[in-house]
């Protein structure tokens, strides 16, 4: 298998890892793709964030002379897209698309971990990314800002911790999962301080290419637009759609009970997500705290009613950190990581057999396996006496 790890050449001076040059080359392949078939709903979604706010038309209706569905982001996304909703919308989403991918490609290198596992990542994770760059979404993006904003915090740059925080949390909300990272800061007050102050900044940004009170509006509209997005999703759920791709999700539709409330499940998960933070004694080792890293970007997805098959490159992140940080590769954990690829990462792709990709789709199952490791990684940072040596980077 060592010819998956093996240099490619790169015209006559230059060469990359094939893990690398797959990272980019599906991620630029699955752009071009969707272009030629003209299906790039989303991207053109996330371009009117832009002209909306410039325009201060309701960021959250539907607008179906221009796009299907409705934005679901905050209004600072405005600004994230700006760039790109500038251009024509076949090099905007081609640009957009491998933003995505290089500030994941970027993050997940500033982990630091060897090469080797660095590459391991990139192999195995080059699928899920060309899932979600079809779908030309902004999920690796959130990804990267979720782990840049742990790097921060392990490297003591508070101001820029907390603003990858602030800004993944006003524009998905996913991105308040970093605050668990508050826990790790070596200056609570300084985190707390530079936290609130991006708050305020990201917040007001927007401002400057519309007015306040359409800002301020615009929050209020975003809530009440979330909150009918998880009505939604419930009814959708039991209907086998496209949506609650979660834990939740699976419960809906194996029980056909729509009223099953995300309260019910999110209030356990979030005692079992908390309780082992109680173990302050480990803080000091950094296998307790990356693994608090993958957990959290599991946890985002597989309890978001909102979560769809392109958002699982955040927790497919989450996986792969988890098994290459193992110090032993035990045939239980290869067993869970092929559990993994088949069930979560092939799933949606036209390598799985149509009656088995609709099967795990109708019952949301490319979340169990990563719920499995969910649980692994908790009795992991619950019961695991970590040392300096407890860690495979």
């Amino acid at each position: 298998m060592n010819f998956l790890f093996a240099d490619v050449p790169i015209g006559k001076k230059y060469k990359l890892p094939f893990p690398v040059l797959l990272w980019f080359f599906l991620a630029l392949l699955a752009v071009i793709l969707e272009l030629s078939r003209n299906s790039f709903n989303n991207y053109i979604i996330f371009k009117y964030v832009f002209v909306h706010t410039l325009q201060q038309q309701n960021l959250y209706l539907e607008y179906p002379d221009s796009y299907i569905d409705s934005n679901h982001y905050g209004p600072v996304f405005s600004l994230v897209i700006a760039p790109f909703a500038v251009l024509p919308n076949w090099l905007g989403a081609i640009l957009w698309a491998m933003t995505n991918a290089t500030v994941l490609y970027i993050a997940i290198r500033m982990l630091q971990f060897n090469e080797k596992n660095l590459l391991f990542i990139f192999l195995v994770g080059a699928i899920e990314l060309m899932s979600s760059t079809h779908q030309v979404q902004f999920n690796p993006m959130v990804a990267g800002w979720l782990i840049l904003s742990y790097v921060m915090v392990e490297r003591n740059k508070t101001l820029w911790a907390t603003f990858f925080i602030a800004l993944g949390f006003l524009c998905k909300l996913y991105g308040i999962a970093g605050l668990t990272f508050f826990l790790f800061s070596r200056d609570k007050v300084k985190f707390i301080l530079y936290f609130l102050m991006w708050l305020v900044v990201l917040f007001c940004l927007p401002m400057l290419i519309s007015s306040p009170s359409f800002i301020v509006q615009s929050h209020f509209d975003w809530l009440h637009s979330l909150m009918a997005k998880d009505s939604i999703n419930a009814h959708q759920s039991v209907l086998f759609g496209q949506q609650d791709i979660s834990v939740i999700g699976i419960l809906r539709r194996v029980l056909q009970k729509e009223s099953i409330t995300d309260i019910m499940i999110l209030a356990p998960a979030a005692i079992l997500y908390g309780l082992p933070l109680l173990r302050f004694s480990q803080y000091k080792f950094e296998g307790f705290r990356i693994r608090y890293l993958a957990l959290a970007l599991i946890s985002i997805v597989i309890f978001s009613s909102s979560a769809e098959s392109t958002t699982y490159i955040i927790a497919i992140s989450g996986v792969l950190f988890w098994y290459v940080i193992q110090e032993q590769k035990s045939k239980w954990l290869v067993a869970m990581l092929v559990l993994v690829f088949f069930m979560s990462i092939l799933s949606p792709t036209d390598l799985m057999p149509p009656p088995i990709q609709h099967f795990i789709r109708a019952y949301a199952l490319k979340a169990l396996p990563c719920f499995m490791v969910w649980l692994i990684l908790l009795y992991e940072v619950g019961f695991k006496k970590y040392t300096t040596e407890t860690l495979a980077k």
